[in-house]
């Protein structure tokens, strides 16, 4: 979300549900990684692709931070206001994609990214985050990662199926964050911690959704031997 995505039948059922916490390890992971991060309350956050809210929610309350939370999707955005409302929380939701997001140069001490920047053109994606953090600042990011690559034909159908801009390895995503002139990038992973996803249901969910619903478990467990993820980490 929060991207010029490509159709995906993936975000639509994601939507559609409103699933908070779609990205892998969900929001414990989130947790695990920012208790090694230094947050104060003075400190500025953005979520990028921030979906329902619940990462740009739980960083609020947690640290008391100044949160921003981006989305491409008007129906999420919707969702993620009135969570943000329903918890009293000062986070500023902006409907806008992560390719082009109008905020000044040089505003965030932090940039999440969770399951985002797969559906983007990473390049793009990627500069507007390098511009929008402080000299010093920390860009965090949960992604889509391969273990080695696929057939053309194999690729082909979870590109279309997902709607990914590509598919990247570990080597990709260090030479995606380099050109975008980030450094100290760390790579993590860590399939240890699970999460359950909360729902914020549309009210119009065709029984289309639950088939798409489907076909993502049957293509994870498909892949499940080279489609994993990473937790990258790295400063301006």
């Amino acid at each position: 979300m929060g991207v010029l995505i490509q159709n995906s039948k993936y975000l639509d059922f994601l939507t559609k549900l409103g699933i908070g916490g779609a990205h892998p390890g969900g929001i414990n992971l989130t947790k695990e990684i920012f208790k090694k991060e230094t947050i104060k309350k003075s400190s500025r956050i953005l979520d990028v692709g921030c979906g329902t809210g619940q990462t740009a929610a739980y960083l609020a309350y947690k640290y008391g931070a100044y949160v921003t939370g981006i989305d491409i999707s008007p129906i999420m955005v919707a969702k993620a206001k009135r969570r943000i409302e329903k918890k009293h929380l000062a986070v500023n939701i902006i409907h806008c994609s992560v390719e082009e997001i109008p905020l000044p140069d040089s505003d965030f001490d932090f940039v999440i990214s969770e399951s985002v920047l797969s559906f983007a053109n990473k390049p793009r994606a990627l500069k507007e985050i390098f511009r929008l953090l402080k000299t010093g600042g920390r860009f965090v990011a949960i992604e889509q990662t391969i273990n080695y690559p696929l057939k053309e034909d194999e690729e082909t159908e979870i590109k279309e199926f997902y709607g990914f801009d590509s598919l990247s390895t570990k080597k990709d995503w260090v030479t995606f964050f380099r050109e975008a002139g980030f450094e100290h990038i760390r790579i993590q992973k860590n399939t240890a911690i699970h999460s359950v996803p909360d729902f914020h249901y549309s009210e119009d969910i065709a029984p289309e959704i639950y088939e798409i619903m489907q076909k993502h478990f049957e293509l994870i467990f498909k892949y499940q031997g080279n489609l994993g993820y990473r937790i990258y980490t790295c400063t301006k």
